[in-house]
């Protein structure tokens, strides 16, 4: 029954124009896989400071006022955030690329995505909190090293962080 109220509703918006209709069967169900969090670079990341002895909380949400924001992973404590962000939709120079399909729908979208990276950047940072954004085709090695340097500044090497716990 739920199923069939989501393909409902898509539908409709489809038919008001607010969505793109899919290509194919094949495209709608690889774009309905994409998630939110616990992406394959985020739960790597997650696991190495996690056997480092690093404590944190995942998705876990902040209220800053008007700006809700709900990072990847947060150490609350040393007030320190990190996102790990998709190549695709916040717009990687590296890697990001415009579409070629449906670039009326598409482009605003990305667009909005950046300019809320932004504003979810600056009420962090107004709050206090030190904020980290990795993207998702960094080696592992580098997003631990990056992430451990700002949990734990003294240390020289990623692997004396959880020596001093």
């Amino acid at each position: 029954m739920e199923e069939s109220k989501r393909a409902q509703a898509r539908k409709q918006a489809h038919e008001r124009g607010l969505y793109p209709a899919p290509l194919n069967q094949g495209r709608s169900r690889n774009m309905q896989a994409n998630r939110r969090s616990n992406t394959k670079p985020e739960v790597a990341l997650r696991r190495a400071l996690h056997r480092m002895g690093l404590r944190y909380r995942k998705d876990f949400r902040l209220d800053l006022g008007e700006v809700r924001v709900r990072p990847d992973i947060v150490f609350t404590a040393k007030k320190i955030v990190v996102f790990v962000d998709g190549c695709f939709w916040h717009v990687c120079p590296e890697h990001g690329r415009q579409p070629t399909t449906n670039e009326w729908y598409w482009t605003p979208k990305l667009r909005r995505n950046m300019k809320r990276d932004q504003l979810v950047n600056s009420a962090l940072e107004a709050a206090g909190w030190r904020v980290i954004r990795l993207w998702e085709h960094e080696a592992l090695a580098t997003a631990v090293a990056a992430v451990v340097a700002a949990v734990n500044p003294g240390t020289e090497h990623a692997s004396e962080s959880s020596v001093n716990r």
